[in-house]
């Protein structure tokens, strides 16, 4: 659907009461960062509604989806985990202990070196990974339907222009003052 043809949303809606209330506010920022908040709302809650089908949850699937991604024989550490999913290690050991506790991964220890843990998908947790991961992005391809191939592929390479002004941002805004 052209842009043009689009009905008024929440955000627009929101801009325009901006505008009456303070007319010298820059909101603009808000049709980007407002349209994606509310769709990733909107994302989150179709993946929710359908990893909860696997027993799963968002941070369950990432684990086993990183570990599936890593091919044979299906293993990381704590600390590739933690790096693959921009968490801590400590978010990832509590994430791990869940799935350990249903049967879909397990500690092993490498042979070779003692104090290196690997997290490790079972069988049970790799046909569950394959399944889920299966439904997961059949769900994507439909919740895509309503754009083109071209729009995909245009706002697919917009989000990651997107991601990377904000991480040049962060870190201009983490540099001490040369003054």
């Amino acid at each position: 659907m052209p842009e043009h043809d689009l009905p008024p949303d929440a955000v627009d809606h929101a801009i325009a009461q901006w505008a009456q209330e303070r007319p010298t506010l820059d909101v603009s920022a808000l049709e980007v960062f407002g349209r994606l908040h509310r769709t990733y709302l909107r994302y989150q809650s179709s993946m929710s509604t359908l990893f909860a089908q696997y027993d799963l949850n968002t941070a369950s699937f990432d684990v086993l989806a990183a570990l599936r991604r890593s091919g044979p024989p299906f293993r990381m550490t704590s600390t590739e985990l933690a790096r693959t999913m921009l968490v801590t290690t400590g978010g990832v050991t509590l994430r791990v202990d869940r799935l350990e506790k249903s049967g879909l991964v397990e500690r092993q220890r490498d042979a070779d070196d003692r104090r290196v843990v690997y997290v490790c998908l079972t069988t049970t947790g790799l046909r569950l990974i394959d399944d889920a991961a299966t439904a997961h992005f059949q769900n994507e391809l439909v919740l895509l339907d309503g754009l083109t191939d071209t729009d995909q592929r245009q706002l697919a390479r917009l989000l990651r222009a997107l991601e990377s002004s904000i991480h040049d941002a962060e870190n201009r805004l983490d540099e001490p003052d040369s003054a």
